[in-house]
């Protein structure tokens, strides 16, 4: 039976515009955004189908675009729709950061680090450059490495936040193994880049280690 055939309130499109996109399973969303099934399936019975294969929504989404074409009923249009999306997301968020003060919205700024860093296979340091106010003034990603680590050199970090006139900066880094227990090395960088900054007066406000959860070393008393 195609999805039109369906009672109003069981189809995705009508379901999303009169209770809102939370009422929707996993499913009816991606069935939303795929639009049509294919042959013997409507769009969410494919959508469970591709949902089943990769294990979840995340799983699907983080797929390059070789694994995603992979797929049945999808290919190079849909994946660059896909990431049009994802980056609209991001972007969204990071506008809603630059209107903000970091300090008083940390869930924010956890959430948009988290979805900045997270899916990187390799491990990646950025940088939060805030001014007076703290308002964001960049993300920067400054050093990418290997799946367990990445060299980070405190003379780039002093000359960015130089340049972009910082008064304050926010770290964050991601674990590709998705366990975001700051560890020893976290530590003995981050008071290494506290103290070249304090040199040119500029505030390290915390240092995110991103994973499948994110940690907030300043809340663990690092520092």
């Amino acid at each position: 039976m195609a999805i039109t055939d369906w009672p109003a309130e069981e189809r995705p499109r009508e379901k999303l515009l009169s209770r809102g996109a939370t009422a929707l399973s996993d499913a009816e969303l991606l069935a939303i955004f795929l639009r049509t099934g294919v042959q013997g399936k409507t769009a969410v019975d494919l959508a469970r189908d591709l949902l089943d294969q990769h294990g979840s929504l995340r799983a699907l989404l983080e797929l390059d675009k070789k694994g995603f074409c992979a797929s049945h009923g999808l290919g190079v249009a849909k994946y660059s729709q896909l990431q049009a999306v994802l980056e609209m997301a991001r972007r969204h968020l990071q506008e809603k950061l630059q209107r903000s003060d970091a300090l008083t919205s940390p869930e924010l700024t956890a959430k948009y680090l988290q979805q900045r860093l997270r899916d990187y296979p390799f491990e990646v340091f950025a940088c939060l450059f805030l001014d007076n106010r703290n308002r964001l003034i960049a993300y920067e990603e400054l050093f990418r490495g290997t799946i367990d680590g990445a060299s980070v050199h405190s003379r780039e970090v002093v000359r960015r936040a130089l340049l972009l006139n910082a008064a304050a900066v926010i770290f964050a880094h991601n674990h590709p193994s998705g366990v975001a227990e700051p560890s020893q090395s976290d530590s003995a960088i981050t008071e290494k880049l506290r103290q070249a900054l304090g040199l040119i007066e500029v505030r390290v406000l915390d240092h995110f280690v991103i994973g499948d959860e994110v940690v907030s070393m300043a809340e663990r008393g690092f520092l």
